[in-house]
């Protein structure tokens, strides 16, 4: 399987990123740019809350384990000298709801982490992921 994405200049620091039927403005903020939209490395660590995330709603429902709410909160530290990168990942998981099994949910993001987020494992292979569980 091959990736593309398309991103087309669309005036001072603004990018626009078509993804299939789909386009993400990209820009940075105000002192270089309009603020449009997201910068590229912000996008990287809503990749990894994102991925993460579907592959947890997706194993808990195949272990008909019920929620009313899920969140995951994504945080990075980083570099201070350029090229600025991510230093270290830390994700929150928020989950409440009757019937949640703090377990199975436990087992669902271990097994997000270990064997399906692909994006993970390409950020962890550069920097630390550490994730805590809460379940209100």
């Amino acid at each position: 399987m091959r990736h593309k994405v398309d991103t087309v200049w669309a005036g001072k620091m603004a990018f626009d990123c078509h993804i299939g039927r789909h386009t993400i403005r990209l820009d940075t903020m105000p002192e270089a740019g309009e603020d449009t939209g997201p910068g590229p490395k912000i996008l990287l660590l809503s990749a990894l809350s994102g991925c993460t995330a579907m592959d947890v709603v997706a194993l808990l429902a195949k272990m008909r384990i019920p929620f009313d709410q899920f969140k995951v909160e994504a945080a990075a530290e980083t570099t201070e000298e350029h090229p600025k990168v991510y230093t270290a990942f830390h994700l929150r998981y928020i989950i409440r709801g009757e019937g949640v099994r703090e377990d199975k949910v436990r087992q669902a993001i271990e097994r997000s982490q270990e064997k399906y987020c692909g994006v993970s494992a390409m950020l962890r292979a550069h920097a630390p992921i550490t994730w805590e569980l809460v379940v209100e």
